[in-house]
């Protein structure tokens, strides 16, 4: 399976990661684990982040949830293997953050079944899109899909979200990314109205 198959969005170009290296730099240092539950169109998700599996990322989601920057997302992208979502529906958040990207991970565990992994469209090109694995998809190792935590509640709920639209445009008949960035829910609430969202994403707990 191509790389082409997962990504989020193009590839950013130089000057673009050395903005997310400065943006990284800013992110304050997340707990070394926290849970979020994701209360979800289809019920409640509950997703452990382990710092240490990935720290960059573990850091930007922290901060992004708690900018509440995930309410009323739409889990855009839904496919036998995987369920996509962290394209904001406000597009001036998406504005902000959209080219924030952070430097990678290593890989140090497995895209298997629940485990949550940000999308990316090449090397430090990882911003605020995950994908929630649906199966076990070790494949994705090899190409730096560094997991940052694992579902321990709720994947009967991805397992029902709404896969109807498929692929994005132009390989299939589903939301053009860019149209989402840039017109935010609008959009996906006139073209693509049973799309599945994330109603609330808050942090519930800290472990330390």
């Amino acid at each position: 399976m191509s790389l082409a198959v997962i990504v989020a969005c193009q590839p950013k170009s130089s000057s673009q990661e050395q903005g997310a290296t400065a943006a990284a730099v800013a992110t304050p240092a997340a707990p070394d684990s926290f849970l979020v539950a994701l209360q979800t169109s289809r019920g409640r998700v509950v997703v452990q982040v382990v710092r240490d599996w990935a720290p960059r990322g573990a850091d930007r989601f922290y901060e992004l949830v708690n900018a509440h920057y995930y309410d009323g997302a739409r889990f855009f992208r839904v496919l036998g293997f995987m369920a996509q979502f962290g394209i904001g529906g406000d597009p001036a958040q998406n504005d902000r953050w959209s080219n924030a990207n952070i430097p990678d991970d290593p890989v140090k565990q497995s895209n298997k079944r629940g485990y949550v992994s940000y999308a990316m469209g090449g090397p430090n090109t990882r911003s605020t899109q995950l994908f929630i694995n649906r199966r076990d998809n070790g494949r994705l190792d090899a190409m730096g899909f560094a997991p940052i935590g694992v579902v321990i509640e709720g994947m009967d709920a991805v397992d029902k979200l709404y896969p109807g639209y498929g692929e994005g445009a132009p390989e299939g008949t589903g939301p053009l990314q860019d149209r989402i960035e840039h017109e935010g829910n609008a959009y996906l609430r006139k073209y693509f109205p049973l799309l599945d969202s994330v109603v609330t994403a808050r942090v519930v707990r800290v472990r330390e």
